[in-house]
């Protein structure tokens, strides 16, 4: 741009303002306010008004366009410049959402939190040695399983298991993590919910689980399993959540008759004979189900149990303040009439004289306590209780175990010689 003497003028972004002026050497600039006056041949005079409002003019454009360039790229760069990163797990807690017992993670890498519950856990998990009755104290003699240290109190540790882990003991030995052996003894046992309970001097012993809270587990969760499969003590393995409660039928006798209905976490953690009795544990590093089970066929993988923990020391608490989990008991060793894996044939149905409309129920093989003081007996066809019918051992089961408690009165109606009959029998504790 020129002005009338023909000076030239010109522009630039990285000046004072975003904006800078060269003038002929001819003319030296002086900047007075917000004026600017030129010298030209040593005398002074005004800029022509209407050409340097015009200048202006330009000047002002050229400054507010190169200003929102600016401030665009400015705040494009600062914004991402600035964008918070991934949270690093360092500083934040994981809880259980319930309050308390937090873990903190130590990295952003997902498997850190496996570590830290492991490690946190895997002191509280023991090796169980189960030599049964008439064997030698030897360990190729011997059952294996898995238990968890749940209580240390005035110099004894207790340590919660399966009851088929230390079934037909006759001397229970637990080893530790770092290669202890204690010897143990059995506090109580439950073989309805598959739990027992030992105890030993504390010494030399590992910290005391965290208990959680099995009713928070969600599907998809991560869980860890930790015990001594096939002797291998102290292993680690991870899966998830497969199913929160499933309810699985199990044979309390172990004569292949469903006779009881088990609530259990199902989970893809490979679990496998020696675990049974270990912990199930949670990414807070807190133990949220016993292992118990698993599926074991041919095509079958990742299909393991463990009890829950909140039914777990409901049990716990009974067999360490009794040694046992009382129940009423009626007292009859019973058949289903109509069960599928062992049918009555039609020579044993026609020595029931059951009516042609009576297809279900419990067959009596045996009466004894308050049923045989009832008059209860051999190939009595039981229908009801307290009018609600009745049709598998597992009904009764449930019915007695949820419905009544001991001392109550329970109204049975049977059929023998083919007549409907009614009796009133008074439960009472199952003798030991």
């Amino acid at each position: 741009m020129r002005d009338n003497e023909g000076e030239r003028i010109t522009m630039g972004l990285f000046g004072d303002d975003f904006y800078s002026t060269k003038v002929s050497r001819r003319a030296e600039p002086v900047q007075k306010g917000k004026l600017q006056i030129l010298r030209p041949g040593g005398r002074d005079r005004w800029q022509n008004p209407r050409r340097s409002r015009s200048g202006i003019s330009s000047t002002v454009k050229v400054a507010v366009i190169s200003s929102v360039i600016s401030s665009i790229v400015t705040v494009t760069l600062f914004s991402f410049i600035m964008q918070p990163a991934s949270v690093p797990l360092s500083n934040a807690t994981i809880g259980n959402g319930s309050g308390g017992g937090a873990l903190s993670a130590q990295a952003v890498d997902p498997y850190d939190r496996i570590i830290q519950a492991a490690e946190k856990v895997r002191p509280s998990v023991v090796s169980i040695v189960n030599h049964k009755t008439g064997s030698s104290l030897s360990m190729e003699d011997s059952a294996l399983g898995s238990g968890v240290i749940f209580k240390k109190e005035e110099g004894t540790a207790y340590i919660m298991t399966n009851h088929h882990v230390v079934e037909g003991a006759s001397d229970l030995e637990i080893v530790t993590v770092d290669g202890q052996t204690h010897k143990a003894k059995l506090v109580g046992k439950d073989r309805v919910s598959d739990i027992a309970v030992l105890s030993t001097e504390d010494k030399g012993l590992g910290a005391v689980a965290e208990i959680g809270d099995s009713s928070k587990l969600k599907r998809g969760q991560t869980v860890l399993a930790i015990g001594n499969p096939l002797g291998l003590g102290g292993t680690l393995t991870s899966g998830i959540v497969s199913y929160t409660d499933r309810i699985l039928p199990v044979s309390i006798n172990q004569d292949g008759v469903y006779d009881w209905e088990q609530n259990v976490i199902q989970t893809d953690a490979a679990i496998n004979e020696g675990n049974s009795g270990g912990a199930l544990v949670d990414l807070n590093g807190k133990v949220v189900g016993i292992n118990t089970m698993k599926i074991s066929d041919t095509g079958v993988e990742g299909l393991g149990f463990a009890i829950p923990m909140n039914e777990v020391m409901k049990t716990v608490d009974s067999l360490l303040l009794h040694g046992k989990v009382s129940r009423p008991y009626l007292g009859v060793y019973t058949v289903d009439l109509s069960n599928p894996y062992a049918p009555l044939d039609d020579e044993q149905r026609k020595d029931l004289k059951l009516p042609s409309h009576v297809d279900s129920g419990v067959v009596v093989l045996e009466a004894s306590g308050p049923a045989s003081e009832a008059g209860m007996k051999l190939n009595d066809v039981i229908t009801e209780f307290d009018g609600q019918k009745i049709t598998s051992t597992l009904d009764l089961r449930k019915y007695l175990y949820d419905k009544k408690k001991i001392g109550d009165t329970i109204e049975v109606t049977f059929y023998r010689d083919g007549k409907a009959e009614k009796v009133s029998v008074k439960l009472s504790d199952k003798p030991e």
